[in-house]
C-alpha cells in the first residue's frame, strides 16, 4: 500500500509534555503536571541551506528529500517503522507504509510520549539547551547527516539517554550530527523509539500470543532501526559493515542490552558506552507480576486490548509509576545513584526484561555477552555524574547524606580523600563527584567482565574537564561530554563557553570516536589510546591535558568498595 506525501505528512502534534534527560538506566520519576503544548521543531532555515534535487535519496519505502546545510546532507524524521498508535500499540515494529513522491525529511519527528522530570533545575535547562519537541506515537523516525551520498563511510548510530522512560534523539543541542559528518568523515544517525509504558509493558497474558514481545518492544524498535540502516544506508554514503552504536546514560544501557541480544548480532561492529550500561534488569516473572498489578490499577477487563489501545498514555504511565513505587519504594535521587550504575537488585518498571526470548542475559551485569565477543568497546563516564543543580549541600549536610548511605567512618574517609584530591573544587561540586566515583566503579566492573571473557578489547575513558559556566559548579556533569564527542562546543556554548581549550578537547574526543568508527581503535595522531585491563585500569583522561593514566581517582573510588 502506498500513500502520497504532502505538506501534512506529519500530523500528530498533540501537545507536548517536555522531554527529560533522565539519569541512569530505567529510572522512573513520579507523575508531574503537563506543560503547555509545544510546537514541532522548525525546519532548518539558517546558514548556507538548500533543498536541491541532489538531496533526494531512494529508500526501500520511497524517496526522501533532505536539505544541504553548509555542505552536509541532512535528513530528519525519516520513517523506519509504521505508527505505533492504536492497533499497533505494544506489537513488534512494523515496516512503514510505502509512499509515492518525495517524503519531506526536513524536520525532526515526534518524540515518544513522556513526562517532565520534576528535578530539572533551570540551571540544567540552561547548560543543556534542552529542546522539548512534540509528542506522538508515530515516532519510529531516524535522522541522518552525511558529507556526501557516495563512498562507503563508517556509520555512527547514537541512542539517546533518559533511562528507558524519557528523552529523544534531539532533546539536547549536543546531539546534532552535522559536525561529525562535516569534519570526521562518518555518516551520523540518531533514532527515536518507544519508551516507558509504551515500550515495556508485558501484555502476553492479557492480550495473547500477538503480544508475546510487548515487554521488550522498545529494544525491538532499535533492532528494527539498525536493520533499516543495514538495508538503506549505502544510498546515504554509509558502509553497513562498519556500524558503531553508542549512547549516553540510558543510551549506554541500550548499547549494552543490544550487545546481549541475539537478534542484534551482525547489525553493528563497534560499541561505545557512556555513563551507563550493565543494568540489573528484571526477570520475566518480575515484569509479568508488575504488569498484572498495572492492569489491576487501570481496572480493565481481561483481554480488552481495545480499551488499552484507546487509553490516554498519561493514565497508563501514571498507573505504572504507582505500581513501581509500591514494589520498589520511591526513587531517592542523590549521591550514590549516578547514571547507569549497577543496582544490586532489579527495579521493575520501564526497562528491558530478561524474557529468554529476545533478551537472554543481563549483559555486562552478569556477563560480557558471548554474542558481542568480537565487538570492540569503549566504556567511560564523567567525573561529576551526580550533578544536580537543585542541590547545594553544606559540608555538614553532605556528610550526613553520606553517613546515612555508607556509615560515618566511610563518609569521613571519602570526604577527606576527595578534598585532598581536589582542593580546588567547591563542596557542592565535590558532592556531585561521588556519583562519578560510583560510575567509575561500574566502568571498571564492566571492563573486567569483558577482559576476563576474552575477545575484542575494551578501551576506558574518564571525562573530567570542568566547565567555566555557572562559576564552574557543575563540574563535568552527567551528559557534559556529549558536546565534545559530537564536536559541538560551538552550538553548546552555554555549557562549554566554546573556549579554545574546549574546542581542542572536542577535536580530540570526537576524533577518537570517529577513529574508533573507522578502524575499531580510538588511536589518532597525537593521542595514543590503548586497551584497558582490570589490573592497571588504563584510562584516557579527557581534560585540559588529554592523557593516558592508570586508574585515575583509583584510591578514592575504592573507598566505596570497602
Amino acid at each position: 500500500m502506498t500513500k502520497t506525501v504532502s505538506d501534512s505528512i506529519i500530523t500528530d502534534r498533540r501537545g507536548a509534555l517536555a522531554a527529560a534527560a533522565g539519569i541512569g538506566a530505567g529510572l522512573m520519576a513520579p507523575p508531574v503536571l503537563a506543560k503547555p503544548a509545544a510546537k514541532a521543531p522548525a525546519i532548518h532555515t539558517g546558514g548556507d541551506c538548500s533543498t536541491p534535487h541532489s538531496a533526494i535519496v531512494p529508500t526501500r519505502y520511497g524517496k526522501v528529500r533532505g536539505y544541504v546545510s553548509d555542505g552536509v546532507f541532512t535528513f530528519k524524521g525519516v520513517p523506519y517503522g509504521d505508527t505505533t498508535a492504536g492497533a499497533n500499540r505494544w506489537l513488534r515494529p512494523q515496516p512503514p507504509k510505502a509512499w509515492e513522491g518525495e517524503y519531506p525529511a526536513l524536520a525532526y519527528g515526534a518524540n515518544c510520549p513522556q513526562t517532565l522530570h520534576s528535578f530539572r533545575a533551570i540551571e540544567h535547562t540552561f547548560i543543556q539547551q534542552w529542546t522539548d519537541g512534540f509528542l506522538g506515537e508515530d515516532m519510529l523516525k531516524l535522522n541522518i547527516w552525511t558529507g556526501s551520498l557516495s563512498g562507503s563511510k563508517p556509520v555512527m548510530v547514537y541512542l539517546h539517554g533518559g533511562g528507558f522512560s524519557f528523552g529523544s534523539s534531539y532533546e539536547l543541542a549536543s546531539h546534532d550530527g552535522a559536525q561529525m559528518a562535516r569534519h570526521h568523515d562518518v555518516v551520523q544517525v540518531s533514532v527515536n523509539h518507544r519508551l516507558n509504558v509504551l515500550g515495556f509493558l508485558d501484555l502476553a497474558e492479557f492480550g495473547g500470543e500477538a503480544y508475546a514481545d510487548s515487554v521488550n518492544v522498545s529494544m525491538l524498535d532499535l533492532i528494527f532501526a539498525l536493520e533499516w540502516v543495514r538495508d538503506n544506508i549505502r544510498a546515504f554514503g554509509g558502509d553497513p559493515d562498519r556500524v558503531t552504536i553508542y549512547g549516553q546514560s540510558g543510551g549506554g544501557s541500550k548499547v549494552t542490552t543490544l550487545m546481549g541480544m541475539p537478534a542484534a548480532k551482525g547489525l553493528f561492529h563497534r560499541a561505545i558506552v557512556q555513563s551507563g550500561g550493565g543494568g540489573n534488569i528484571p526477570s520475566a516473572e518480575q515484569s509479568r507480576d508488575f504488569s498484572r498489578q498495572v492492569l489491576r490499577e487501570l481496572g480493565v477487563a481481561q483481554g480488552d486490548m481495545a480499551a488499552l489501545q484507546k487509553m490516554e498514555w498519561q493514565r497508563l504511565f501514571e498507573a505504572g509509576n504507582t505500581v513501581a513505587t509500591r514494589i520498589n519504594g520511591p526513587m531517592r535521587p542523590g549521591v550514590l545513584q549516578p547514571g547507569g550504575s549497577a543496582s544490586p537488585t532489579p527495579r521493575v518498571g520501564w526497562a528491558p526484561t530478561m524474557d529468554m526470548r529476545n533478551i537472554t542475559c543481563r549483559s555486562f551485569h552478569d556477563v560480557a555477552p558471548p554474542a558481542a565477543r568480537d565487538i570492540p568497546v569503549i566504556i567511560g563516564n564523567v567525573s561529576e555524574e551526580g550533578t544536580s543543580l537543585g542541590r547545594n549541600p553544606s559540608e555538614a549536610e553532605w556528610r550526613a547524606q553520606l553517613a546515612e548511605a555508607l556509615g560515618g567512618a566511610k563518609a569521613d574517609a571519602l570526604i577527606a580523600a576527595m578534598k585532598k584530591a581536589h582542593p580546588e573544587k567547591a563542596i557542592r561540586t565535590l558532592s556531585y563527584g561521588v556519583g562519578g566515583l560510583s560510575g567509575r566503579n561500574n566502568v571498571n566492573r564492566m571492563v573486567k567482565l569483558r577482559h576476563d571473557a576474552g575477545g575484542a578489547p575494551a578501551y576506558q575513558y574518564l571525562f573530567q574537564w570542568q566547565t567555566p559556566i555557572l562559576d564552574g559548579i557543575p563540574g563535568a556533569w552527567h551528559t557534559a561530554e556529549l558536546a565534545f564527542c559530537f564536536d559541538n562546543t560551538k552550538i553548546c556554548d552555554q555549557a562549554t563557553g566554546n573556549t579554545p581549550e574546549a574546542q581542542a578537547i572536542a577535536r580530540k574526543m570526537a576524533g577518537a570516536w570517529a577513529a574508533f568508527a573507522h578502524t575499531g581503535k580510538p588511536d589518532q595522531a597525537g593521542l595514543a589510546w590503548g586497551p584497558s585491563d582490570p589490573v592497571h585500569c588504563q584510562t584516557m583522561v579527557f581534560d585540559t591535558r588529554c592523557r593516558m593514566e592508570n586508574d585515575p581517582e583509583g584510591d578514592v573510588r575504592r573507598i566505596l568498595l570497602t
